[in-house]
């Protein structure tokens, strides 16, 4: 440490210096020229097969990618490991033997198969498991049953395509679970019942087209859901209603044509809704109650988006017209969001439809009057 901060001082040649001074600034001299010439003079390069190491106060960090090798007799002080884009179908099951203090492991981009149901058992201090872009279909019942450090369990893009509640008994701390870019269909009754911690739940980009009544039974603290990129076709009443803390929740590029009228009653704290493309054309009475301004009295800090959808632009919409005038500054893509019906209001954007019809409402007249903004593709 005193070599070090010796370095990091300052010094001015201007300033009157003892003997003593210039033999502390030689011998710094001569440190930053050993610094310079002694890597050169060795001629030290990279080893291609070599895995990257790179070391803290908190132990070593080591990341492997092609042509480097498998590693293998890691360092017992070793929290991270990534060993990613490697062709692999199978991990050998000693690659975790003697590293018990891991914290991170990265295996994406493999191209694993299966996984044996012991192989985490050596690292029961384990936080964060990323397996994306592999070719897993299952997970062995037990593989997590001394995992309970565990804290993030990601699984996209794998070719899951049906799930079982099992393979994720032994998870006690989880709070980020991604199953998204899988082929899932449907998911098993109870999924979610032990995990009370779990904050962040990704099953966007699969096939589901409906959601077990129970799925967020157990959930505490959620706050991100993401259900885009689905076969979704109705959001049911009661599905949501666990989850009062819920900010942000993504149901875009689903089949929604049916919504409950109480399907966010009481997601007061929703700061993100995203309803786009989807097959709404028209909303229940109630349905944004919950949201924004004036009757939630709070904005929502990051707006949502009803675009990409066949509205049908008739008195029926008259709850979301007063709704959309009343959070329009929190709109996004407002001059993409288009009336679809009747003909006289096709390419017509629905904000400027809303802002007509009350209008005319207040006016005491029938009709729509003058609509100049047009739809911008």
């Amino acid at each position: 440490m005193g070599k070090s901060k010796a370095t990091m001082s300052s010094w001015s040649p201007e300033r009157n210096q003892s003997p003593g001074d210039m033999d502390s600034h030689l011998s710094r001299t001569l440190f930053l020229l050993l610094l310079i010439v002694v890597p050169s003079a060795q001629k030290i390069a990279p080893n291609p097969e070599a895995c990257q190491v790179f070391q803290s106060v908190n132990g070593s960090s080591i990341t492997c990618y092609p042509p480097a090798k498998l590693p293998h007799n890691l360092s017992d002080d070793t929290i991270y490991l990534s060993v990613e884009f490697f062709n692999l179908t199978q991990l050998p099951l000693s690659i975790l033997e003697g590293i018990s203090n891991l914290q991170e492991l990265h295996l994406s981009s493999n191209g694993l198969e299966k996984l044996s149901a012991k192989f985490l058992l050596p690292v029961p201090k384990l936080k964060v498991l990323d397996l994306t872009r592999n070719a897993l279909t299952r997970l062995p019942t037990g593989l997590f049953q001394g995992s309970a450090a565990l804290h993030t369990l990601v699984l996209k893009e794998n070719q899951l395509e049906v799930l079982e509640a099992s393979w994720l008994h032994g998870l006690k701390a989880l709070r980020h679970l991604d199953l998204s870019g899988n082929r899932l269909r449907t998911l098993p009754p109870g999924l979610l019942a032990n995990f009370t911690d779990l904050c962040i739940l990704n099953l966007g980009n699969n096939q589901l087209e409906t959601l077990p009544s129970d799925l967020l039974r157990g959930p505490l603290k959620l706050e991100w859901l993401y259900l885009d990129g689905n076969r979704l076709q109705v959001l049911p009443e009661g599905l949501l209603v666990p989850q009062p803390n819920l900010q942000y929740l993504f149901l875009n590029d689903n089949k929604l044509g049916t919504v409950a009228a109480s399907a966010l009653q009481g997601l007061k704290q929703l700061d993100m809704l995203d309803l786009s493309n989807n097959s709404l054309k028209s909303m229940p009475k109630g349905f944004w109650t919950s949201l924004g301004r004036p009757r939630a009295g709070r904005d929502m800090k990051d707006g949502f988006d009803i675009s990409g959808n066949p509205w049908t632009c008739d008195q029926n919409l008259d709850d979301l017209y007063q709704w959309l005038v009343d959070n329009q500054d929190k709109m996004f893509f407002r001059n993409s969001t288009c009336c679809a019906e009747p003909k006289a209001m096709e390419g017509k954007t629905l904000l400027a439809a809303a802002m007509s019809y009350l209008k005319r409402e207040a006016e005491g007249k029938r009709g729509w009057g003058g609509l100049a903004e047009h739809c911008s593709h």
